[in-house]
Parts: structure tokens; sequence; C-alpha cells
């Protein structure tokens, strides 16, 4: 990963920084206090819309349900279109923050969760918004046209495909570039880029355990689900220590447990939910082919009544970035930072 460090902007784009800078930064504080979940981004949205139009942009909304799409002209050139997201995730803020979020939601199982922006998609939203307006005023520094989307439900993995799917490169120019970002541990100040593959390969798996349940009182006419549950969580994750070399990157995380309601109640089942990333098609195959067969046999060790279910979700491909375009981007934050 390299990087570019930024001081004071000499550049002509941002030049009018100073002059939106308070702005972006109340944007900021009222996108992170009222985070929304995916699909549901319905007041981000008009707050991107409200940017983009301030911005001089021929704004549409809607597009694959949430999306925003600006498009700004600006003579014969390039076509670049730069990419934000905007939904938050069911996590509770507990960061004492004066703008902290205290939002609340509905999740696709229909449960009332706490949201927060715990991902960064309100850093994403600002930025766009900021980089929009710098080039709308500075249209002597630039000549194509610039293309502003503001994409829904990214942490579904289903809101770029929505907007596809809404003829997105039909109903607007087709970009030759598209750029976006990404909020990384570097510090404050610092831009990272990667030529080729930069994020992981992502899978969710959902798993079914199923029991017989009964009283607690008498656990020796049940089938618990919760241990063979408890089992299986802990002997997943062996497959990375001892299933995959320590050169081949790889992560197996159970970040879900869910069974029963009561304490003195053994359930009849227990679910899973696993998130698996992985850089490289056998590493993958690997993962998930152990992860089946380890919750399998914890199944039929326990003497489940039926084998557990596996259902896939929420899948994300790997993220390559092109080498030659990352590269000349890169190249550009370099020189740019060279002259600070």
């Amino acid at each position: 990963m390299t990087t570019a460090t930024d001081t004071q902007p000499t550049h002509p784009v941002l030049d009018g920084l100073d002059a939106i800078i308070k702005p972006l930064e109340n944007l900021y504080r009222d996108l992170h206090t009222h985070p929304e979940l995916s699909d549901h981004e319905r007041s981000t949205a008009a707050k991107a819309a409200e940017q983009l139009e301030w911005a001089g942009c021929e704004v549409s909304t809607g597009i694959g349900g949430t999306g925003v799409v600006g498009v700004l002209r600006n003579g014969d050139g390039p076509t670049v279109m730069l990419r934000a997201d905007m939904d938050a995730l069911p996590a509770k803020e507990d960061t004492g923050l004066p703008y902290a979020s205290t939002a609340t939601g509905t999740d696709p199982d229909g449960h009332t969760v706490p949201v927060m922006h715990a991902c960064g998609h309100d850093m994403h939203v600002t930025w766009l918004s900021g980089a929009t307006k710098l080039l709308a005023r500075a249209p002597h520094a630039w000549h194509g046209t610039l293309i502003s989307l503001f994409q829904p439900a990214e942490e579904l993995g289903t809101g770029a495909q929505a907007m596809i799917d809404d003829h997105l490169f039909n109903r607007f120019p087709k970009p030759d570039v598209i750029l976006g970002q990404h909020v990384m541990p570097p510090p404050a100040g610092q831009i990272s880029y990667r030529p080729g593959v930069t994020q992981s390969e992502e899978d969710n798996i959902e798993v079914r355990l199923f029991g017989r349940g009964g009283h607690g009182a008498w656990p020796e006419a049940t089938i618990d689900p919760i241990v063979m549950a408890a089992a299986a969580v802990m002997r997943l994750q062996t497959i990375v220590s001892r299933e995959i070399a320590a050169f081949e990157p790889a992560v197996v995380t159970i970040g879900s447990l869910q069974a029963g309601t009561k304490g003195n109640v053994i359930p009849n089942e227990a679910v899973l939910k696993i998130n698996v990333r992985s850089f490289d098609d056998g590493v993958r195959a690997r993962l998930l082919a152990a992860i089946k067969r380890i919750v399998t046999a914890e199944a039929t060790a326990s003497g489940a009544p039926e084998p557990p279910s596996f259902r896939s979700f929420d899948h994300f491909d790997l993220t390559v970035n092109e080498p030659a375009t990352a590269t000349h981007v890169g190249d550009a934050f370099r020189a740019g930072a060279q002259t600070r």
C-alpha cells in the first residue's frame, strides 16, 4: 500500500476548499447523527441530491431504490464517475460524541435495531459532495463530464446491481473510469491506494442447527442445539489456524449466534451467521468446505434429528483496482503531495 500525505491545497480545484469546509463539516455531523439502514436511505439521499443541486448538476433520484446521480457537463473530455455509498450498519454507537447517533431502524428480519455509521459512509457522502462542489467551482481546471453517484445498500451487496438493473448506464453517460473510496486505518491526512487486488472476497452464511427442545430440568430428554452450536463455533476457529497456510490470508468470523428465549427452556434450533473472507479461489473453496464439514460433523456427533441447513447471502467479489488507472491516480496524488 502506497500513501501520499496532504498539507495545504495548491491545485486550482482545491482553491475553493476553505469556502465550503464548514458546511461540509456540518453535513458530516448531520449524516452521522441521522444514519439509515440499507435500502432506507431516503433522508440521506435527499441530502445528497441537495448537495448536487447546489453544485449545478443535473440530478436524478430514485435510481435502483434510493440511488442518486448528478451529472456535471464541462465540454469535451473523458467521463469520470465518482461513487460513494450511503447506508449505515445495525450497530449501537457508544462513542460519547455530541453528535452520536441514537437512531433505530428495522432490519431485513423485521427487528428494531440501533443504527450507526460504523463503516464511514457518512464520510463517503461528505467527500463526494465536497469533490463535486469543488469541481463545479473550478470549470477552468478540467474538461469532460463528471458523474457523482450515491449508491444505496452497499452493506447488503445489492445496491450497485440495483442501480445497474435500473438502466444506470443507459440513462446516463457511460463512464471511462469509476473512482471510489473507502475508510481505512491510516492516519488522518494520508491517502492510500493499491493497484490490483485491494479488498477480499466475502461470503456470508447462515447455518441453522436442529435439535429437540424441552425443559431445562430434563436435558436428557432433549438434543441441545446451543451446545451443538457452541461446539461448532469453537471448532470453526481452527480452520484458519490449522487448515490454511500462514501465507494465505483468510478470516472466519461467527458474528451471530441466536437461540432460545428463556434460561430454563432448551430450544429446537440455533442459528449461526458466519462471515468468510479470502483472496484466492482455492482458499475460499477450502474455507467453505471446512465450514460445512465441521458443522455437519458436530450435528451428527450430537445426534441431531436432521442435518444442518446452509444459506448463502450478501456475497461480495474481490475488489480489484485496474492497475494502470490506480497507478495514474496514485501518481497524481503523489505529485500533489510533493508540491505542498
